[in-house]
């Protein structure tokens, strides 16, 4: 009888906690969403120190944009990275963006590929889009034309209006008739490879 209580008094205990962090996650989101950044800085803070990766990504964010907190590029990369770390792809791929701008680190295009790549994969449309941009003008990968067209290819099926852009760019005389043939085969090659 003693077990079931420890056991049942440790679910009541994990069930409260789940609610207080979903509780102060919300919080934070409504405050910052009715511009009380101070608010939600303070909130998500408690949340990321404790490995949240949604609150880690939108520390990143405040500190990136300076909501609240004074703009500061390599707080923003550190927040970012230990939510890219955990797989967050919104982090990775805002990782991207700060290594491909050089914001908060050296500008280095193949690591600012790598991250766009893991977002990418995990089927996040702005990393498909600018991985496109990557392959479109060769920066942190060898320069190719197909693999741009096959990221936006995706990227637009999954919600990127840039990427559809872009594709209509291509089609409208800056890729021949086979190299876009080919960015669609490498389509459909990375939706069976990634199921994005």
């Amino acid at each position: 009888m003693q077990k079931i209580r420890i056991i049942l008094f440790i679910f009541a205990f994990v069930t409260l906690a789940s609610f207080a962090v979903a509780s102060n996650f919300e919080e934070a989101l409504q405050a910052h969403d009715s511009g009380d950044f101070k608010k939600a800085h303070k909130l998500w803070l408690i949340e990321a120190e404790q490995g949240d990766a949604a609150a880690q990504v939108n520390l990143g964010t405040m500190y990136n944009l300076g909501h609240g907190v004074p703009q500061d590029y390599k707080e923003s990369v550190k927040w970012y990275r230990l939510a890219a770390e955990q797989g967050n792809a919104q982090a990775q791929t805002n990782l991207g963006i700060m290594y491909n701008l050089g914001k908060g680190v050296p500008q280095d295009y193949k690591e600012s590929v790598k991250w766009f790549s893991l977002a990418a994969e995990q089927g996040d449309a702005h990393a498909q889009y600018n991985l496109g941009l990557m392959y479109l003008n060769g920066y942190g990968v060898v320069q190719s034309y197909e693999d741009a067209y096959a990221w936006w290819v995706v990227a637009a099926a999954n919600g990127s209006e840039s990427a559809r852009g872009n594709m209509r760019v291509a089609q409208g005389g800056q890729m021949t008739p086979k190299q876009i043939e080919k960015g669609q085969q490498l389509a459909k090659e990375i939706w069976t490879r990634f199921g994005n």
